[in-house]
């Protein structure tokens, strides 16, 4: 029998001993919680002009199993928004923020424009870059600058650039212009055969060479496809031939079938990319965002849908697009739909802050436009309360679209620039929705909700007025008497 003393002095001794084990214990943990975190890899697939009906998921006209995959095995984002053209879209994913900060929200960049995304701009593969992604490759359209190399795809944060700097280039030669627009990081590349192939494969390849590697990697692959001009090769347009006959608009009477064998051939694309992702061994620990750039062009009937609206345009169907996600070890559980607002500036800072879990979180000085969202795609969250802009000036000042969205409502002004104060002249056209009830924007409440455009127009207003004096200017301006240069070399 142990005396009181002694009783006590045990006690303690137990006591002391708890204590030290569990300090031990906890000490151990932290730098294995910080241990097990490990950066994914990251796979970014953009569609250039796909119609919102134009994938199996959204309708029956063309079967794509591979994009359909994405959505079924990660989260269809169902309200995913963009910007109306290209060029846009692209700036907004690779910064973060609202194209027209920067001067790049009017229009696209045309061969015969001097402008590019703004070097002082912070793009994804810089941060990722700083969190450790020691390979950062682009596979396709670049189309945000071309003949300045401080606008080059490798002066922009990637390590490796295979494809073609400006939009619509001919997709069994290469060429814009006449001139082969098909490059090798800043060399131009002999490549032949069809860019989709092209594009497709050497992702493929960068994801098989760079997997299991010691850093995670980021493969971009901006597809050109269903863009014009529109080609495809045999097969597919054999695959398609019931649809010869289809007239679109009494002209181009074939033009559907070509679409659909061109998007049929991107998405054999993007199943080799998903197989080349399974072959590394590392899907779990890879994340598939796929988005198109912006509705499909009006030359093809239905191919969005109901929405209202085609490229070009601020209307849904210019703007809202197909979209899933895919990161099976992230905690996005597949076979949902997320029905939040979300868009293509939230993918920067999405990535930005999950990467940063393991790196430092200094995203340079500009803040984000877009949301971190990861929340949302693991349906920890399901509403963003949050306003949406849309800006299209290609054609002119005296005839621009602009639009605003929040939760409810949408507000869409044509007409000439905004950023005067005046949006309700005889030359505006002005429409009110609620979105939330009206997804296809039939019937304007403009007359019966004036205060709701009012405060709405005050914001759009807000918005219009961040364009700098100096931006893309007008697609047309400098297009006469332009020659190319000798294999689109940068000099």
């Amino acid at each position: 029998m142990l005396s009181a003393v002694q009783l006590i002095d045990f006690m303690i001794r137990i006591l002391v001993f708890s204590f030290l084990l569990s300090a031990v214990a906890l000490t151990l943990a932290k730098p294995c919680e910080t241990a097990t975190f490990k950066a994914p890899n990251i796979v970014i697939i953009v569609a250039d002009d796909l119609g919102w009906a134009d994938v199996g998921f959204h309708s029956d006209r063309i079967p794509t199993p591979h994009i359909d995959r994405i959505a079924r095995e990660g989260v269809e984002l169902d309200h995913f928004y963009v910007f109306p053209m290209c060029s846009p879209t692209r700036a907004g994913l690779m910064t973060g923020r609202y194209p027209i900060r920067f001067g790049m929200a009017r229009a696209v960049i045309p061969p015969w424009r001097h402008f590019g995304l703004d070097p002082d701009e912070v793009t994804l593969p810089e941060v990722l870059a700083k969190a450790g992604y020691e390979h950062r490759g682009i596979f396709g359209k670049w189309h945000l600058g071309h003949n300045d190399r401080k606008w080059h795809p490798n002066r922009q944060g990637f390590t490796h650039f295979h494809g073609h700097y400006n939009g619509a280039i001919d997709y069994f030669d290469l060429t814009r212009e006449g001139e082969r627009d098909w490059h090798l990081n800043d060399t131009p590349s002999s490549d032949q055969g069809y860019s989709t192939h092209l594009i497709a494969g050497a992702a493929g390849q960068f994801i098989l060479e760079h997997a299991k590697g010691d850093a995670p990697y980021l493969c971009y692959v901006p597809f050109n496809a269903p863009h014009s001009p529109f080609q495809a090769p045999q097969e597919y347009l054999k695959k398609f031939a019931h649809l010869a006959e289809g007239n679109v608009r009494g002209k181009n009477k074939n033009l559907r079938q070509v679409v659909a064998a061109m998007v049929s051939c991107m998405d054999d694309g993007i199943g080799r990319i998903l197989r080349a992702i399974d072959d590394s061994g590392e899907a779990d620990d890879t994340i598939v965002w796929f988005f198109s750039d912006n509705g499909g062009v009006s030359a093809i009937a239905d191919n969005n849908g109901s929405l209202r609206g085609n490229k070009l345009d601020v209307w849904d169907g210019g703007v809202r697009v197909a979209a899933a996600v895919r990161w099976p070890s992230g905690e996005i559980r597949g076979g949902r739909k997320i029905l939040a607002p979300l868009s293509c500036i939230d993918v920067m800072p999405t990535l930005c802050k999950l990467t940063a879990r393991g790196a430092s979180s200094d995203f340079g000085n500009k803040p984000f436009d877009g949301l971190d969202v990861l929340d949302v795609l693991q349906s920890k969250r399901d509403r963003l309360d949050r306003e949406l802009y849309f800006y299209n000036g290609q054609q002119g000042e005296q005839r621009e679209k602009i639009a605003i969205r929040t939760p409810i409502w949408k507000l869409v002004v044509h007409g000439p620039n905004i950023a005067t104060g005046e949006w309700q002249s005889a030359k505006h056209d002005r429409f009110l929705f609620r979105i939330d009830h009206d997804p296809n924007e039939t019937t304007n409440l403009l007359t019966t909700n004036p205060g709701v455009a009012v405060r709405l127009a005050k914001k759009l207003i807000v918005h219009r007025r961040l364009q700098p004096k100096v931006s893309v200017g007008d697609y047309n301006t400098g297009r006469q008497m332009f020659i190319a240069p000798k294999d689109w070399i940068i000099r």
